[in-house]
């Protein structure tokens, strides 16, 4: 999951230290391809999503999954994307990189400051705490449901919050209404709309997206605005 750097702060957050990887890994590098990994680069990511979910349902840390994984879970199609996404509190950053490491994982702090990454199985993990320039907070992940993520019970976003996080990342810089069409497709059943509309509707970018989806029928027509009539009562 990315988020366009120009439009955020580069401060560090509250919570989260400065994570470096040790002095031989400073330049972070892929992992030798495992012998058993499927040459199936979407069954590599699944089997990424899974080592490090089952990995932090061990150390019950709270979390859930995000992206393009989460849809699937959710009934998307397997076309991953490039990467695993988990969603993590900026509080439990460092507890989270700890047991990743412990676990034989590479761990390390990109220069965006609003996740961590990790090596897994030679597939690339994103564990985000700051979710559309707004921090990763309890009530998101009591949303979460547990879903079987190819046999592997995990809590994963919910739809609504999922479509949220991609459209208050859209800006004047990064606008893919490509990439989020067909989820928003997918999963138009599973979404609260009403929701959606009411928390992003009123940004330009967003209320574009729903007109999109309108005009495709993807999704109803918003009901016209009350309006007051500028005549006295009769």
């Amino acid at each position: 999951m990315r988020q366009p750097a120009d439009d955020h702060a580069t401060g560090r957050r509250a919570g989260v230290s400065e994570l470096r990887p040790s002095d031989g890994d400073r330049v972070p590098r892929r992992e030798a391809p495992h012998e058993d990994l499927p040459l199936d680069r979407n069954q590599a990511i699944l089997q990424a999503a899974k080592q490090v979910g089952s990995t932090l349902k061990k150390a019950e840390h709270p979390f859930a999954l995000a992206g393009s994984v989460a849809v699937y879970a959710h009934g998307g199609t397997q076309n991953l994307q490039h990467d695993v996404d988990f969603c993590i509190r900026p509080e439990d950053a460092d507890a989270v990189a700890a047991t990743l490491r412990e676990a034989g994982l590479t761990v390390y702090t990109p220069p965006e400051d609003w996740l961590l990454k990790a090596d897994c199985l030679g597939q690339q993990v994103d564990l985000i705490f700051e979710l559309a320039h707004e921090p990763v907070t309890t009530a998101l992940l009591e949303r979460a449901r547990d879903l079987s993520v190819d046999s592997v019970l995990m809590p994963v976003l919910s739809p609504t919050d999922l479509l949220r996080g991609l459209l208050a990342a859209f800006s004047e810089h990064h606008c893919d209404f490509g990439a989020v069409l067909p989820i928003a497709r997918t999963l138009r059943e599973k979404i609260d709309w009403a929701a959606l509309r009411r928390d992003c509707g009123d940004d330009p970018m967003p209320a574009a997206f729903f007109f999109i989806l309108e005009r495709l029928e993807i999704i109803p027509p918003a009901g016209p605005p009350a309006t007051v009539s500028k005549e006295g009562p009769r």
